[in-house]
């Protein structure tokens, strides 16, 4: 399934996301969302997965999209922006103006880590999420809103200790408050903070998924994703190049399943409550590429840049699922394999990725 632009997410992955979020789709009817990110990674997914169900199921909702540039969204999206259910907003997250209607639901993504982060200074990404959520805040008190939506990180944990396997979200750690790198981290901490105090005095549900390292079609592949990377070099015919050891230990999951956890954690999440989103299946970055190659089809090898410490113990970066299993039923339904592999169909039908992202820094 592809427009004229070569960008529509396929039809099986519509479809995945509608078989197994329709009952959340249907807590939708007649309802009025407005999303911040929408033209990210994240965003580009849940635009036109809740498109879609709109049309199928008839639900008669709506959704507002705000852009700083919706021209160009409009350029890379055709097929979503002339959807007579999506309006464009222009504004930046941080001094957006308020149109004074009414929404049922709020999506807060946008974050200034779409960028490199060595490219970011710290205190404007700090900043553009900090403030950039106090502004979303004060919007959702003046619309109405009933339920608000906060994308978090698995940065907020800071690093994970060498001996746990899977990071719950009831771990207390954080990041190291000293140092600059910090910025994304500490910045969705507070921002978590502002929600639910926000939410709390002024009476609307808040919800928080905090999100780890995903996989699908619109992943940059020339950015701050290991998989990317790696799937840019298997298509480009090169060795998968690793800049680092091998060792640290990662998880993707598929940005289908992604799209249907986060409908399901908007409708059906506690209120107050923060929720991980990702594969609990690690495996070492050494692993991944190997996996990125094998499934590529490619026998250009993989290449390690640095050899590992002796009696270092890896790095982790992998989520427990636990509480959005036992709470929402929610699973991962697509592996490793398919999802790198629906990937790679999907960039070699539409000759290229987006170059707009979400989320975290990666290893390689």
């Amino acid at each position: 399934m592809t427009d004229v632009a070569g960008r529509s997410l396929p039809g099986e992955d519509l479809a995945h996301v509608l078989e197994h979020a329709r009952r959340d789709f249907e807590g939708l009817r007649g309802a009025r969302l407005f999303v911040t990110g929408g033209t990210g990674f994240f965003g580009k997914w849940l635009v036109e997965t809740f498109l879609h169900a709109n049309r199928e199921l008839g639900l008669g909702a709506a959704m507002t999209v705000l852009s700083r540039n919706p021209e160009r969204f409009s350029a890379e999206c055709p097929h979503l922006a002339r959807d007579a259910s999506l309006s464009l907003q222009t504004g930046d997250v941080r001094r957006f103006e308020f149109s004074g209607e009414r929404y049922s639901h709020v999506i807060h993504g946008a974050t200034a880590a779409s960028a490199k982060p060595e490219t970011v200074q710290p205190l404007e990404m700090f900043d553009t999420i900090v403030e950039g959520t106090r502004r979303v805040l004060e919007f959702a008190a003046r619309a109405g809103v009933r339920r608000l939506l906060f994308l978090s990180s698995g940065a907020v944990y800071g690093p994970q200790p060498s001996g746990m396997t899977h990071i719950p979200e009831t771990w207390p750690g954080g990041p190291d408050p000293l140092q600059p790198g910090s910025a994304y981290g500490e910045g969705k901490r507070a921002a978590e903070f502002l929600c639910c105090a926000s939410a709390k005095a002024r009476g609307f549900d808040v919800v928080i998924a905090r999100c780890f390292a995903f996989v699908g079609p619109h992943l940059p592949l020339y950015a701050h994703f290991a998989i990317g990377n790696f799937i840019a070099d298997a298509l480009a015919g090169r060795a998968i190049s690793i800049r680092g050891d091998g060792t640290p230990y990662r998880s993707y999951l598929h940005a289908a399943d992604l799209a249907m956890w986060l409908w399901a954690i908007l409708n059906r999440g506690e209120n107050g409550r923060a929720y991980n989103v990702g594969s609990d299946q690690g495996m070492t970055i050494r692993e991944i590429a190997t996996a990125v190659e094998e499934v590529a089809g490619t026998t250009s090898g993989v290449v390690v840049a640095k050899p590992p410490t002796p009696g270092a113990a890896p790095a982790r970066y992998v989520p427990s699922t636990e509480r959005a299993h036992a709470e929402l039923g929610l699973e991962q339904r697509i592996g490793l394999g398919e999802g790198v592999a629906r990937t790679i169909r999907w960039a070699r039908e539409t000759g290229r990725v987006s170059s707009l992202g979400l989320n975290l820094p990666m290893e390689r």
